[in-house]
C-alpha cells in the first residue's frame, strides 16, 4: 500500500504533464507546499511521448541568436490565423511570459533548452509568418540524473521509438535516414544503439533522453529537487468545496479515498479527452459515435480533469472549428493481439510518397502539417463515408525513409506485410487492387503526378512551396526536397486513419488560466493548464508546440497567480 499522502498543501497539481508540471515547478519555487497527483503509475503524460517542441515567439534563445522580431509581426500572424478567436488577452500573456517561463526555468530549475531557430510556422503564406525563431525544445537529459524517479518517467512511445529509443529531431533524425549512406552518420547512429542498449541492460531503459521525454524528465527531476510531494497511481475523484472556494480533492489510490485541502487551490492538468468516447462523439463531427477514432495520445486521457473542472462549475468551450489537434494515423498491430497508433508527422513530406482516397485521388498537400491533412480528408470525404485514406510509395522510398511502422533498411518488412499492416503490389495495378482503391483513379493520379514531379512540380497542390513544406523534406533532393516520382514497382502502402495528438476543446478559463463559470467569472481556486484548457488557439493549429508553449506558459501564470506573486510585465 502506498504511504498516505499529506492531508493538506497549498496547491494541489492533478496531472503531470508539461503543464501540470510546469505549474507545480513554478509554485515550488515560489515557496509554495506542491502536491502532485497523477493517476497512471508513470509521470509525464503525452509530454513524454511528444516532439517535445514549444512555439514561444521573441524567446531567449531566439534573441540571443540576434532574432528580434517585430511583435507585430507575430501578432499579424495570429489575426490571420486565429480571425475571431483572436483572444488579446491571451496573446499578450503568451508573448510577456513565455519568454520569462523560460528564463525562469532556465535560472531556478534543471530544464533547459535547445533552440528552434531554423523551424518554420506551418502556413508560410500567411501574413506574419515566421521561417524560424519562434520555437525551441528540451535540451536532451541523461536519465541517470533523475536518480531512483527514473523508474517513474513515462517510456517512449514505442511505435515510434525503435528498441525504446527516441530519436531526436534535426541532426539526430537526418543521421538515422543515412546510417546506411553516409560513414559519419553510420558511425553516429552506431554510437546510439551501443549506448542505448548499454543503459537498457544496467538501467532497463535508456538513458539518452530527447524531444519530449527530456521535457518530461527535466520537470520531473526540478520538481523532485524543490520538494513537490510527487504520487502516481493516484486518481482525483472528487473536488472540494468551501464556500465558492475550491479547497482541495479526493484522491483514490490503493482503492483508498483520501481527502486533501489545499489552501491556494486546484490546478487540472489531465490531458483533455482524447480517450473519452462519449465528449468525442459530442465534439468529433467525423466519428459520429466516438470509436471512429485512433489518437495517439496515452489511453488514460479520458477527460477526468474536464468533467471535474464542469462538476465545480466550468464549461467547455464549443463551437472552435477543431475540437482536435489532427493527425493521420495508422493502426498497428501487436504480437499481444493490441493495436499501437503510429503518428504520421515526418515520411509524407519526403519525395516519392503519396496520400490517395479509396477513389484513387489526391486531396492535399502531403508535405502540409499533419493537422493541415487531416482537415483536407475530412472535407473531401463524402457524407456517411469513413475519413479513410492510403499512404503510397515505392520500395526505394520505403528503404530510405520507411513507411510508418515499417522501419527503413536495415530494418526486416516482412512481418508487417505478414500482419497485414504494410500492404505490397508488383504494379500499381496491383498495390490499388490489394487495398480497395479504385484502380483507374489510382492508375491516373499516378501517371499525372509523376509527369510533374519529374519536374520537381506539383502543379496540384503546392508540394514544396512554403518553408514549412521543404524543411521536412529531404534537403539532399533536388529540385524539389518533397518531390520525386514514383515507381518503379514494388509498391507500397499503409492505411491512415483519423487520429490526433491531443485535444483543443477543453475547460473555458481566462488569460490567468483561471477556470470560467458560465457567466464568466473565474471560480475562485480552480485552474486549468495544458488540454484540460480551451486551447488559446482555438481550434486553429498555426505552428509546432503551439500546444506546450502554451501548456508551459499558462503553468507558469497559473502559479503567480495561485502564490500571489505578481507576474512582471516587462520581457526578460
Amino acid at each position: 500500500m502506498s504511504e498516505a499522502l499529506p492531508a493538506s498543501c497549498d496547491l494541489l497539481v492533478i496531472g503531470s504533464g508539461a503543464g501540470g508540471l510546469a505549474a507545480a515547478v513554478t509554485a515550488a519555487a515560489l515557496g509554495l507546499d506542491v502536491v502532485v497527483v497523477e493517476k497512471e503509475d508513470h509521470f509525464g503524460g503525452t509530454t513524454a511521448w511528444s516532439g517535445g517542441w514549444m512555439w514561444l515567439p521573441r524567446n531567449p534563445l531566439a534573441l540571443a541568436a540576434g532574432i528580434d522580431e517585430d511583435e507585430a509581426t507575430i501578432r499579424t500572424y495570429l489575426r490571420h490565423e486565429l480571425g475571431d478567436d483572436y483572444d488579446e488577452a491571451f496573446v499578450t500573456t503568451l508573448l510577456e511570459q513565455g519568454p520569462r517561463m523560460v528564463s525562469f526555468f532556465q535560472r531556478e530549475t534543471a530544464v533547459d533548452f535547445v533552440d528552434g531557430n531554423l523551424i518554420p510556422d506551418f502556413h508560410g503564406k500567411t501574413p506574419g509568418a515566421s521561417t524560424g525563431g519562434r520555437s525551441l525544445c528540451a535540451k536532451p537529459f541523461d536519465g541517470r540524473e533523475l536518480g531512483p524517479r527514473l523508474k517513474d518517467l513515462r517510456p517512449p512511445l514505442d511505435e515510434v521509438a525503435p528498441f525504446g529509443m527516441n530519436i531526436g529531431s534535426g541532426a539526430d533524425l537526418r543521421h538515422f535516414l543515412n546510417a546506411t549512406r553516409k560513414l559519419p552518420s553510420f558511425l553516429h547512429v552506431l554510437h546510439r544503439l551501443a549506448r542505448h542498449f548499454a543503459d537498457r541492460a544496467r538501467h532497463g531503459r535508456g538513458l539518452h533522453l530527447v524531444n519530449g521525454n527530456a521535457l518530461a524528465a527535466r520537470l520531473l527531476k526540478s520538481a523532485d529537487d524543490l520538494g513537490v510531494t510527487l504520487r502516481t497511481s493516484t486518481a482525483a475523484v472528487e473536488m472540494l468545496r468551501e464556500g465558492d472556494q475550491i479547497a482541495g480533492a479526493v484522491v483514490e489510490t490503493d482503492g483508498r479515498r483520501q481527502r486533501i485541502r489545499a489552501g491556494r487551490g486546484v490546478v487540472l492538468a489531465t490531458g483533455g479527452f482524447p480517450h473519452d468516447v462519449e465528449r468525442r462523439a459530442e465534439l468529433f463531427p467525423h466519428a459520429p459515435t466516438g470509436k471512429e477514432h485512433w489518437s495517439a495520445a496515452p489511453c488514460a486521457n479520458t477527460g477526468d480533469g474536464i468533467r471535474l473542472g464542469e462538476a465545480a462549475g466550468g464549461h467547455v468551450q464549443a463551437g472552435l472549428p477543431n475540437a482536435g489537434a489532427w493527425a493521420p494515423v495508422s493502426l498497428v498491430p501487436k504480437p499481444d493481439g493490441s493495436i499501437g497508433r503510429f503518428p504520421h508527422l515526418v515520411e509524407r513530406a519526403k519525395p516519392g510518397a503519396i496520400i490517395v482516397r479509396r477513389n484513387g485521388l489526391r486531396f492535399c498537400n502531403e508535405a502540409d502539417s499533419y493537422h493541415d491533412v487531416m482537415q483536407a480528408l475530412f472535407a473531401a470525404t463524402p457524407p456517411g463515408e469513413p475519413a479513410e485514406a492510403w499512404l503510397v510509395c515505392d520500395d526505394a522510398f520505403l528503404r530510405r525513409y520507411g513507411l510508418g511502422r515499417a522501419r527503413p533498411r536495415p530494418f526486416p518488412i516482412r512481418p508487417w506485410l505478414r500482419s497485414g499492416y504494410l500492404r505490397r503490389g508488383d504494379t500499381a495495378e496491383a498495390l490499388a487492387a490489394d487495398c480497395g482503391i479504385d484502380v483507374a483513379g489510382f492508375s491516373g493520379t499516378l501517371a499525372q503526378y509523376n509527369r510533374d514531379a519529374a519536374q520537381g512540380r506539383d502543379p496540384a497542390f503546392g508540394r514544396g512551396e512554403t518553408p514549412y513544406n521543404r524543411v521536412q523534406g529531404d534537403p539532399e533532393h533536388r529540385p524539389n526536397p518533397c518531390v520525386a516520382p514514383i515507381g518503379p514497382g514494388p509498391f507500397y502502402a499503409v492505411k491512415i486513419v483519423p487520429g490526433s495528438l491531443g485535444t483543443f476543446a477543453g475547460l473555458k478559463t481566462d488569460a490567468f488560466a483561471r477556470v470560467l463559470d458560465r457567466n464568466g467569472a473565474p471560480i475562485p481556486g480552480l485552474y486549468a493548464v495544458g488540454n484540460d484548457m480551451s486551447s488559446m488557439m482555438a481550434g486553429r493549429y498555426p505552428a509546432g508546440g503551439i500546444t506546450l508553449g502554451p501548456a508551459m506558459t499558462f503553468g507558469y501564470v497559473a502559479a503567480h497567480h495561485a502564490s500571489g506573486v505578481p507576474l512582471a510585465n516587462n520581457r526578460s
